[in-house]
């Protein structure tokens, strides 16, 4: 299982200089892999690009690039383009390309964009984004998503991984069956270990495709006081314990919020429900801090965390 970072910068208005300082950081301290959101600020892809030119070797990731604002020609395009340059001559796979639907109140109340059957949706972008990476030409005809179109870009660029935030049954199907798998937030070992990783790998096995990837995403603190860190979360992440997509992992995991999934504790429990998650099948761990810059506690987490590679 391999180790990442998700960044905090990004979702706090840091600028390019500090989103490339944290990398750099991330990189120097030995993890696999940095990931970013795509919310409202910075664009995901096009910061890679830059950090890919400016920190080597370091994996790139997005956490997720919501679909329904960019056509798949146009992510294709952004997503090659943070490739290409991230890999520079070496020919290097250093992007994973995670995409998803994002939420209802998100796609229509934000961007006035129809979120209508969300899962149909995701199987035609994919339809066309996967050919565009792959071989950068693409024909197909669905009922929302259509064309017809070459990319002109240079060959050797190698087709990024993708991995969709699928959580349900549909989604996972979807996932399983057209990409290299899935990237899961707010979901718990139990969750992940009963439905996400039998789900998926079942539909990449029956579509003949290699074992998927599963990223698990989740909040990490190491600390002393256990019930203050938890409460912390319960705060800072609350809102994803009323969107109904991670509402459902939470239900499932038998839970009543964010704070209870939360990867909280001393040195040792969190090291040893981190190396648990290695052992339900999930592939890659990111890890997202959110202990105030500067404190103790967010000096033994990234502490903790280094530990463990």
């Amino acid at each position: 299982m391999e180790l990442g970072i998700f960044d905090a910068v990004a979702s706090n208005a840091g600028t390019i200089d500090a989103l490339v300082a944290s990398a750099a950081a991330t990189h120097d301290d030995g993890f696999a892999s940095w990931w970013l959101p795509q919310i409202f600020g910075f664009e995901s892809l096009s910061v890679h690009a830059i950090v890919g030119r400016e920190v080597p070797e370091l994996k790139l990731g997005t956490a997720v690039v919501p679909t329904y604002p960019r056509h798949p020609v146009t992510m294709a395009q952004l997503a090659l383009t943070a490739q290409s340059a991230a890999a520079g001559a070496t020919g290097a796979n250093r992007l994973t390309l995670g995409i998803g639907l994002s939420h209802q109140m998100v796609i229509e109340n934000m961007f006035g964009l129809s979120f209508d059957r969300p899962a149909h949706h995701m199987s035609e972008y994919l339809d066309v984004l996967m050919p565009l990476l792959e071989t950068h030409s693409v024909s197909a005809h669905g009922e929302t998503i259509s064309t017809s179109v070459g990319l002109t870009v240079p060959d050797g660029i190698v087709a990024p991984d993708v991995v969709v935030a699928a959580l349900g049954p549909a989604m996972l199907r979807i996932a399983g069956t057209k990409t290299q798998g899935t990237v899961t937030w707010m979901t718990g070992p139990a969750t992940l270990e009963s439905h996400i990783v039998p789900s998926i790998r079942a539909a990449a096995t029956e579509a003949g495709r290699p074992a998927p990837r599963v990223v698990a995403a989740l909040p990490v603190l190491v600390t002393d006081d256990e019930a203050a860190g938890r409460a912390t979360v319960g705060s800072v992440f609350e809102i994803y314990g009323f969107l109904p997509s991670y509402r459902a992992m939470l239900d499932r995991e038998g839970v009543e919020g964010p704070a209870d999934v939360a990867i909280v504790g001393t040195e040792d429990e969190v090291a040893s429900k981190i190396r648990a998650l290695d052992g339900i099948g999930v592939t890659d761990f990111v890890a997202v801090e959110f202990a105030t810059p500067g404190s103790r506690d967010a000096q033994r987490t990234r502490e903790l965390l280094r530990s463990l590679l």
